[in-house]
């Protein structure tokens, strides 16, 4: 038994994505639309020229209906999934994975959700199926966890991990005031960041990620026939997803500093791909920065920076813009929000615009290197998804 590797094998064609923000004059339906009108305006293909449909929403919706009805589309094969914080990420996973199967030829992968008019000022969330030891706390608590944790098991001061969560946040809100598609285009000065209110634990409000509306989109077709489409395709170089046991409250090894299988997606998917230097061979990586800690933990957990010191690479700014290697060049959640259907495909997006050249602002220096990293987590800590890709310039 074997996870068969597909690099090569699929290109991705053509993107597009949305604005993010707080949209009460439009549905999900408009948002659908306004993504995928973007990416096919970016390709000589017509919808009727597409094969096949994936659609990721996580509350939006329910059925493949929910995207043949926004697109008037007749005749089509359209599948919804749902794998938590990473849904838009599992379904350009799925696309690809029947491109390169031979079932289809031309593929869309579309990640929406609409949030903002719920009446809710958090995460809506369908009923969890668990033993009963799970505990129900606020996504802010539950991830709280790691900073006591972190500080006690490596000797940190709280000082200090709160100068570094600033700084993520710092770092997420400048990146994000240069990004158009943003939902908060202003920077934040760490003394605000340091002094806003509290919410759980040490989190402030402006250490955790918003809540948005938005929409992202994918076309992948085999990579023999990507030229077709486009003079600067990306090729996929690893795709990995993990699901936890999810028995991180009643395992007594567990010590909420990492997520394990943020670590086991990220070695797979290294693997795959033939990534031996992460820091030396990647251009960018977007993670998924829920939380000012979450985005400290990964920086350990996908092998950016050695246990216990991410915080002091953080302070150093090697994961700045212009550092060693740049994380969330685009704003991250920190400066989208967290539309789940969409957040998956927004990341890949920073990755198609990077890597082509067509950043502008938020252009990197690193780009040359001609890989980029997405990381999407799904859950809490101890009981999560993860969900990595791998996206390169050149097929082999």
């Amino acid at each position: 038994m074997a996870i068969h590797s597909i690099k090569d094998r699929v290109a991705i064609i053509a993107m597009g994505c949305t604005r993010f923000g707080e949209f009460f004059d439009k549905g999900v339906d408009d948002l659908i639309v306004d993504a995928v009108t973007e990416t096919v305006a970016g390709t000589r293909l017509a919808l009727d020229d597409i094969d096949a449909f994936w659609l990721g929403t996580y509350v939006s919706g329910i059925s493949g209906m929910s995207l043949s009805r926004a697109l008037r589309l007749e005749g089509k094969p359209v599948t919804r999934v749902e794998n938590m914080c990473a849904t838009g990420s599992e379904a350009l996973r799925a696309a690809c994975y029947a491109v390169a199967a031979g079932a289809v030829d031309v593929a869309m992968a579309v990640g929406a959700e609409k949030l903002k008019d719920t009446g809710y000022s958090g995460l809506i969330s369908p009923k969890i199926q668990d033993d009963g030891s799970r505990v129900d706390l606020s996504a802010p608590a539950n991830f709280s966890l790691l900073v006591p944790a972190y500080e006690h098991r490596y000797g940190v001061s709280t000082g200090d991990f709160r100068a570094a969560m600033t700084h993520v946040a710092w770092k997420n809100h400048g990146n994000g005031a240069l990004n158009p598609r943003a939902q908060f285009r202003k920077a934040v000065t760490k003394e605000a960041i340091a002094a806003s209110p509290q919410v759980a634990g040490q989190f402030g409000v402006l250490d955790c990620s918003g809540v948005a509306d938005g929409a992202a989109a994918a076309i992948v077709v085999r990579a023999e026939d990507a030229w077709k489409y486009t003079d600067k395709p990306l090729f996929i170089k690893a795709f990995s997803l993990v699901s936890g046991a999810a028995s991180g409250n009643i395992d007594e090894e567990y010590d909420y500093t990492t997520f394990p299988e943020a670590v086991a997606s990220v070695h797979q998917a290294y693997a795959e791909a033939g990534i031996t230097n992460p820091r030396q061979q990647l251009a960018l990586a977007e993670v998924h920065d829920c939380f000012t800690a979450t985005e400290i933990v990964l920086m350990e957990d996908l092998g950016f920076a050695p246990r216990g010191s991410a915080w002091e690479s953080v302070l150093a700014g090697e994961f700045d813009r212009d550092g060693v290697l740049p994380v969330n060049p685009d704003g991250g959640l920190k400066s989208f929000g967290h539309p789940v259907g969409a957040s998956g495909l927004r990341m890949l997006f920073e990755a198609w615009l990077q890597l082509r050249g067509e950043a502008g602002e938020r252009q990197l220096a690193t780009a040359d290197r001609g890989l980029a990293l997405t990381q999407n987590l799904g859950g809490a800590p101890g009981a999560a998804v993860s969900f990595v890709s791998i996206v390169g310039t050149g097929a082999a």
